[in-house]
């Protein structure tokens, strides 16, 4: 049985027990230690610490990040790591405090809360998921009937020319976010996360609203375009999933972005299927030459801008990261990091331009590459499964479609909100994503050869592989927001997850226009004797997934280090 220190020492004599110990020498390090007394709200850094495990000095002259500690109360603490072992801290004396927690400031009581481990609760989680779900539901929920929607705006020459402008008018969202995540992200990073939140929101519910009621192709275009250039919201609610939970929740925050994020790319195509052109699927209801006749797909944009209204309200309520009031960065950044850096390194530190920050550039360049992948996947698969047999298509009907991509969503949630934390911290977050990788290759090779079955048979295969393809998608795209927030402090993931978001949605804007125009080319080939129809379209995907494959291995991807994660 371990023995406290008091057992081992006497109280009287630890003064002689340290004495001749060379303390400058020990550099091992430890995650900071918290702190706390309701007597004052203060931050101190410098505290001239003594740790001992088991009675062994292995530390001192760590930073220490804590709140209401005063020396003369606290002598001596102790906490336990996830190994179990217990650490003996003896305390010598404080420095000044350096931060403190503001009664009005937003972010302080953020902080608090992290201190006090009131940061995992249901209201955070919840906060995050519909916020994040309401912006991604308008990017895909066109794609079921965009094939129709397309066809009706007597554009196309020919019915194989559909799917190539199809891919303009979804790549048009992506082209507009492109143009404005760095800016919403340097807003988020000066006013807050809040605002860039409720914005976006907003404009969910305008335009997405006027694009139910487009009548030409080129208006359809406007529209996705200035809804993707208001939509500023992803890139700092990535930030805000990583700022509102302790550094061992952060896994759960980047899940829980990735899970409504990815669950709305599903869903967002499932209300599409579902309730584009209700006067022929519901005629009890929606009768013919009414309003909802003559706007065919307005029923999933009013929606979808509906549940963004409500969501609107509700962010009122949202808890904000943001401090209002002037906070030193060099003193945040060693309260964050728990390390001892000279003025020097932490100007250095402080003025580092992000695109020199490698871990987090990597990470970028292989996150845009698979989202190349998965954009062009989302769109493909759609127009694939309502394309005619005769083009190499399942003939779906977009209530089908629907269906597959219900179950998917369904899917998606139970694995990342139940098992993907605990496989995470098994196998980290890059290896998770590399055997993700690997196992999509063969299950999206697979989908051509699912025009030769017919019945339960052909819907036993589709949708086993609509929910496998997709949980995989989410698995790389959680592991990746992981790697970005830990390459950056708190006052720079605004404007890092911008760079992010702006990279991603320059190469989606690729990924729907060149998706598009392959599975057109891929049509006009039936009749090939090498990858014929399908085959091709399906194949370049692969391609795309097994190059980002190849660059999440080192020296490509590169990961920083966390204090806590230095211990081991």
């Amino acid at each position: 049985m371990k023995k406290h220190l008091s057992e081992e020492v006497n109280p009287m004599n630890r003064s002689q027990y340290l004495k001749g110990v060379n303390l400058h020498s020990c550099v091992w390090k430890i995650p900071y230690v918290s702190l706390y007394s309701s007597t004052c709200n203060f931050f101190y850094q410098k505290c001239k610490i003594i740790i001992l495990i088991d009675s062994t000095l292995v530390v001192s002259f760590l930073h220490i990040k804590g709140f209401g500690v005063e020396a003369q109360h606290y002598r001596e603490i102790w906490v336990e790591t996830k190994g179990g072992v217990v650490l003996y801290i003896i305390m010598e004396n404080f420095g000044e405090p350096l931060l403190h927690y503001h009664e009005n400031c937003p972010g302080c009581k953020v902080d608090q809360a992290k201190e006090l481990k009131q940061d995992v609760t249901f209201r955070n989680v919840f906060s995050i998921w519909i916020v994040v779900l309401c912006s991604s539901l308008p990017i895909a929920s066109l794609f079921p009937y965009l094939y129709f929607m397309v066809k009706d705006f007597n554009i196309a020459k020919t019915e194989e020319d559909i799917s190539y402008y199809a891919g303009y008018v979804g790549s048009a969202y992506m082209l507009g976010r492109a143009l404005t995540s760095i800016f919403w992200g340097m807003i988020a990073d000066r006013y807050g996360r809040k605002p860039v939140v409720i914005i976006g929101i907003i404009s969910v519910v305008i335009f997405n609203t006027l694009f139910g009621l487009c009548t030409s192709f080129w208006m359809a275009v406007m529209m996705r375009f200035f809804l993707g250039g208001l939509n500023g919201l992803l890139g700092p609610m990535k930030a805000y999933s990583s700022e509102i939970f302790r550094e061992e929740y952060q896994a759960l925050g980047q899940s829980t972005v990735a899970a409504a994020w990815g669950v709305g790319l599903v869903f967002g195509p499932a209300l599409g299927g579902y309730f584009a052109q209700p006067v022929q699927k519901y005629p009890n209801i929606f009768r013919k030459d009414s309003f909802w006749d003559k706007f065919p797909y307005f029923l999933p944009c009013f929606i979808v801008s509906a549940m963004a209204l409500a969501v609107a309200i509700s962010c009122i309520w949202l808890p904000e990261t943001f401090h209002n009031h002037k906070v030193s960065t060099e003193n945040i950044e060693a309260l964050e990091n728990g390390t001892n850096e000279t003025d020097k390194n932490k100007l250095i530190k402080k003025n580092e331009s992000l695109l020199k920050n490698w871990p987090l550039m990597s990470s970028i360049i292989v996150y845009c590459v698979f989202a190349i992948h998965d954009i062009a996947f989302s769109e493909i698969f759609s127009l694939w499964t309502v394309s005619p047999r005769r083009m190499g298509g399942l003939n779906f009907r977009t209530n089908d479609v629907g269906n597959v991509l219900a179950v998917s969503g369904m899917a998606i949630i139970m694995f990342q909100l139940g098992l993907y934390q605990s496989v995470q911290k098994i196998c980290g977050p890059i290896v998770l994503a590399r055997i993700a990788a690997v196992l999509s290759i063969p299950i999206l090779q697979s989908f051509p050869f699912m025009t030769m079955f017919s019945g339960f048979t052909l819907y036993i295969s589709i949708y086993s592989a609509s929910i496998l393809k997709n949980l995989f998608i989410e698995i790389i795209s959680t592991g990746l927001f992981i790697l970005q927030n830990k390459a950056v402090d708190q006052h720079q993931r605004g404007v890092a997850n911008g760079i992010c978001i702006t990279a991603m949605s320059a190469c989606k804007v690729i990924g729907p226009a060149a998706g598009g125009a392959i599975l057109t080319w891929s049509q006009k080939r039936m009749d090939a004797s090498f990858l014929p129809g399908p085959h091709l379209v399906f194949f370049v995907l692969n391609v795309i997934e097994g190059l980002a494959l190849l660059l999440t291995f080192k020296p490509f991807l590169t990961e920083r280090k966390t204090p806590s994660e230095q211990l081991h």
